[in-house]
């Protein structure tokens, strides 16, 4: 199975609203539609400056962020589904 990580952010209220409300209008959750402007950003960012390697990337200590919640209730899905227990 593929390891996850989380990475704590602070939003202010309206980058958090901002957020959601394109989350919605997008029909994504909070989470994916965040990794997919990470994603997004990350693509701008080689294309601008240059592949990022992969030298530079095994360089990088994951290890404080490893998701050791396994599969319990996530920020990745949609509060309605956390209550339910709804699986995805």
């Amino acid at each position: 199975m593929k390891q996850n990580y989380t990475v704590p952010v602070r939003l202010s209220e309206e980058l958090a609203r901002k957020l959601i409300y394109i989350a919605q209008a997008e029909g994504r959750t909070p989470n994916n539609q965040f990794t997919f402007m990470l994603r997004n950003n990350i693509q701008y960012f080689e294309k601008t400056k240059g592949r990022i390697s992969q030298a530079a990337l095994a360089a990088i200590d994951l290890s404080p962020y490893r998701d050791t919640a396994g599969e319990e209730m996530r920020g990745d899905r949609r509060p309605e589904e956390n209550a339910g227990g709804k699986e995805d």
